[in-house]
């Protein structure tokens, strides 16, 4: 185990999927966890049970990231709730699918509000509360390095954007000794991208261990990056991908 005792993380999209893996991992290593979600309530409910259950206190914040109010609102709840912060997972994302010249500006701007707007305004609300030995660490893609097939090109836009994102910031937050890393994951099995779904063989045919990740793989990355022993790694990028992009 890796040992997060007493810290306090706040994760973005911590409901459902990959965020939830994120959100359990990181309470079960020993740091108090909020998190925000959307529309999952009951999803919500039960990543709090499960949090409680290993002994360490967890706050449920229903937030829109695309909404720049909710996230300030949900960095002040996450302080509140857990008495301050040390840890930053930048999480939540949408994606959205279709090739540029059918693009719908509307859905475009959303996406962008929430892949690479919202990582930003929770890092700026966040940063006052970090003391040295925080951590912000953000949920991109390997898409955002290899785009190997058509209809990605937004979402892989969105998912680069994070890559200098990460480098800058760790410029900017390094001589408070806070580290910022990326996490890229390739195909994770997930309700909104199942393993055995209708692109499942084409994306495993691109990986070298010829498989999706399982939601905890990516969580232990995460962990490993929190931890006392990643403090010297910082503004760097962990693919995690089972060398999609290898």
């Amino acid at each position: 185990m890796i040992h997060l005792d007493g810290k306090r993380a706040l994760v973005t999209g911590g409901a459902r999927g990959i965020g939830a893996a994120i959100t359990l991992a990181l309470a079960e290593n020993g740091a108090h966890v909020a998190f925000t979600f959307q529309r999952s309530v009951e999803q919500a409910n039960a990543v709090v049970k499960s949090v409680e259950a290993t002994g360490r206190r967890s706050v449920a914040i229903q937030a829109d990231s695309a909404d720049p109010g909710a996230i300030v609102r949900s960095v002040q709840e996450a302080v509140s709730g857990l008495g301050g912060l040390d840890i930053l997972v930048n999480n939540a994302a949408i994606g959205q699918y279709g090739l540029i010249a059918d693009l719908d500006v509307a859905k475009y701007q959303t996406l962008m509000d929430v892949n690479v707007r919202a990582p930003v305004l929770f890092a700026k609300a966040v940063i006052p509360h970090l003391s040295a030995g925080g951590r912000i660490i953000s949920i991109g893609s390997d898409l955002g390095e290899r785009v190997p097939f058509p209809g990605v090109t937004a979402y892989a836009m969105s998912k680069a954007a994070l890559i200098s994102f990460t480098r800058g910031l760790s410029r900017e937050l390094g001589p408070r000794g806070i580290t910022v890393n990326l996490v890229q994951p390739g195909s994770v099995d997930t309700d909104a991208n199942p393993a055995d779904g209708p692109t499942s063989a084409v994306q495993k045919s691109l990986t070298s261990l010829g498989r999706f990740a399982e939601p905890r793989e990516i969580a232990n990355a995460v962990v490993f990056l929190a931890s006392p022993s990643a403090s010297v790694i910082t503004g760097a990028t962990l693919t995690v991908d089972a060398g999609a992009i290898a």
